[in-house]
């Protein structure tokens, strides 16, 4: 079974998060930041040819023996897969076509999804803007393990099996953690996949299905690219709580390594992230980072000292935002537009403005 894990909770705080402040500071000191957040125009084309791509080799595989379709499914179309899921959190925050135009990046997101075989895009936006919002937040952040996660996957055979069913925990835990109803996007999107999905086993056939859905799955579990899942937020170094990697696979996602200036600036694509290390170095060169995501797997799992709960956490302020929002209420000035009072951020919303 292995070592237990020595942590026994999370790493508790009761300060705000580090990024917007940290962004405040930055733009002060590097206004050309700004110059940073806008569309990279070539996105788009290479999602498309990845999408391409994945179709092709459907149509090529289908007659192939399972162990082939096995190998090129965690190898190359898992690969891709997982490139694509990445694809996806650049256009939750419309870094496919820009603000001005949320419904093209929510129909371009279910265009990126068909090769996943696993409808995600818009239920991944829907929560994941939270985890920038409130990020350690207890009840809104669903990007922290949930308390059967924490209690269960506490020895070193037990942390392997967590990281090979990682993509099932992430996929579910939020209905758990932080339910939200489904709106009308999210059940188009569950709709195109699933059509989508028929149509290729119809006349591609079961094997070509499967080579897009087994792939999904184990890249996004034990796979060199899954590291990013722990490297992003696991406290490696003590009150430290969201790390950048910087490595060579950030060529296949989309530079998602560089986190904590993802966090900073979420509004600058991927592609620009190295630049921002560049423009304020001494906001990134001294923080802990990463430089291999198999070593972030394998401490994970070997090291005792790392587990489930070694994230930081916050007390929510749901409570709180309820009372303002009354209060609000009462001085003529409840919110609008799904807005919510505080910070202007949109509230259990996921239609195609947010």
């Amino acid at each position: 079974m292995g070592a237990k894990v020595s942590r026994t909770d999370f790493e508790w705080k009761f300060t705000e998060e580090p990024h917007a402040s940290r962004r405040k500071e930055i733009l002060a000191k590097y206004p050309e930041m700004k110059k940073l957040m806008k569309v990279d125009t070539k996105f788009k084309y290479i999602v498309t040819l990845m999408v391409i791509f994945q179709l092709i080799v459907c149509y090529a595989i289908n007659d192939q023996s399972w162990s082939t379709i096995l190998f090129f499914a965690y190898v190359f179309g898992g690969t891709v897969n997982h490139s694509l899921t990445l694809a996806i959190h650049e256009i939750s925050h419309n870094l496919a076509f820009g603000h001005a135009y949320p419904l093209r990046n929510r129909i371009f997101g279910f265009f990126a999804n068909l090769p996943i075989a696993v409808p995600m895009s818009i239920s991944f936006k829907k929560y994941h803007l939270d985890h920038h919002r409130y990020q350690g937040d207890e009840l809104m952040d669903v990007d922290i393990p949930s308390a059967f996660e924490t209690k269960f996957f506490t020895r070193t055979l037990h942390k392997f099996f967590w990281v090979i069913l990682q993509p099932w925990f992430y996929s579910i835990r939020p209905f758990f953690v932080n339910p939200k109803p489904m709106c009308l996007l999210e059940i188009t999107n569950i709709i195109l996949q699933f059509s989508f999905d028929y149509l290729l086993y119809h006349y591609v056939g079961f094997k070509a299905l499967a080579y897009l859905v087994v792939g999904s799955f184990m890249a996004t579990g034990l796979h060199p690219l899954a590291g990013h899942f722990i490297s992003e937020h696991y406290m490696f170094v003590k009150g430290y709580e969201t790390y950048s990697y910087y490595g060579p696979l950030n060529w296949l996602t989309w530079n998602v390594g560089y986190h904590n200036e993802h966090h900073d600036f979420p509004n600058i694509p991927g592609s620009r992230l190295p630049e921002v290390r560049k423009i304020a170095p001494e906001y990134y060169n001294n923080l802990p980072c990463h430089h291999s995501w198999i070593k972030v797997i394998w401490d994970f799992i070997f090291d005792p000292e790392i587990g489930p709960y070694s994230r930081v956490k916050r007390p929510s302020n749901r409570q709180e935002q309820k009372v303002n929002g009354a209060v609000e209420k009462m001085n003529g000035s409840e919110m609008t537009n799904g807005k919510h009072p505080r910070n202007g951020t949109s509230v259990n919303k996921c239609d195609a403005s947010s």
